[in-house]
């Protein structure tokens, strides 16, 4: 999950979903909240800990916080160096992802099938919104945090993604190799906040609608895969210190594609990431055996 969460345009929650955990994750995200240290007053730390779910989410976000502090200068390099590359090996593992999040729904009807649509629309309208300016405002970056991982948690749609469009991409990958702890905490609290938040939507959706909302994020994951494209033209580009970065692309044919479009690499690497899906999957249900 933090890998992905580390590319603009990769959902972490297309991850948490395939790999079987995403239902468990909304349920403990969801027991945070007064009782739980109600809990922890009348019955004890070890009540307090079974009730917050603690060695699954300590579990799960230590490893997205090594994931994003190890692999963000990996993700940054070959973001630029080999984007081809790296988008194939998204790609694959996205159009399986599609694939896997739709054969949950229970039962296709014209409700599910509207919805569906809804969302595919609506996530390919984001891939196309202009990123705003470069902005490092504190309390405009606590305010990101809070809306990248609300995205971060829905399948399909990319944290990362969010926070390009945003400004704020750059300035908080920046923070991280940098280590600039006022700018790292600052979002990790507008995070924490925007994740309480919108895990209760999300459990009182899989509570009460959860065909309704499967077809909501298989859409999500499939109007995703847009900006996901391996093959770009680079159409407006911005300058930030001794980086340039797009910021306007438009999808073109590999065959019509300005440089060397690998295209033998891109397949492999696209194969491999949509074969990956369903060895998770193979995974996951021999552990739940």
């Amino acid at each position: 999950m933090g890998a992905a969460d580390v590319v603009p345009g990769v959902s972490g929650g297309t991850i948490a979903f395939i790999s079987g955990i995403y239902e468990e994750l909304i349920t403990s995200i969801n027991n945070i909240n007064l009782s739980l240290f109600k809990t922890l007053r009348k019955e004890g730390v070890k009540a307090f800990w079974t009730q917050l779910n603690g060695n699954f989410l300590v579990a799960l976000f230590l490893g997205i916080g090594i994931s994003v502090f190890s692999l963000a200068k990996l993700i940054s390099w070959l973001l630029i160096n080999e984007p081809v590359l790296l988008w194939s090996f998204f790609f694959g593992l996205v159009i399986a992802s599609v694939f896997f999040v739709g054969k949950a729904i229970e039962k296709w009807n014209l409700g599910t099938i509207t919805i569906f649509i809804i969302g595919a629309l609506a996530a390919y309208f984001i891939t196309t919104l202009p990123p705003s300016d470069h902005t490092d405002s504190i309390l405009f970056l606590f305010f990101s945090g809070a809306l990248a991982v609300c995205a971060m948690i829905l399948p399909g749609i990319s944290g990362a993604f969010i926070l390009v469009l945003l400004g704020s991409y750059k300035t908080i990958l920046d923070a991280v190799h940098e280590r600039d702890i006022t700018i790292v905490a600052t979002v990790g609290f507008g995070a924490i906040i925007g994740l309480l938040s919108f895990a209760k939507i999300l459990k009182w959706m899989f509570s009460n609608y959860k065909n309704i909302t499967l077809s909501l994020l298989t859409g999500f994951i499939l109007g995703s895969l847009n900006k996901i494209w391996p093959w770009k033209e680079v159409l407006e580009t911005k300058t930030y210190g001794d980086k340039i970065i797009a910021v306007k692309e438009a999808n073109v044919s590999p065959f019509s594609f300005d440089g060397n479009p690998q295209l033998l690499y891109a397949l492999v690497l696209g194969i491999f990431g949509f074969s990956l899906i369903f060895i998770l999957e193979k995974l996951a249900s021999k552990k739940e055996n």
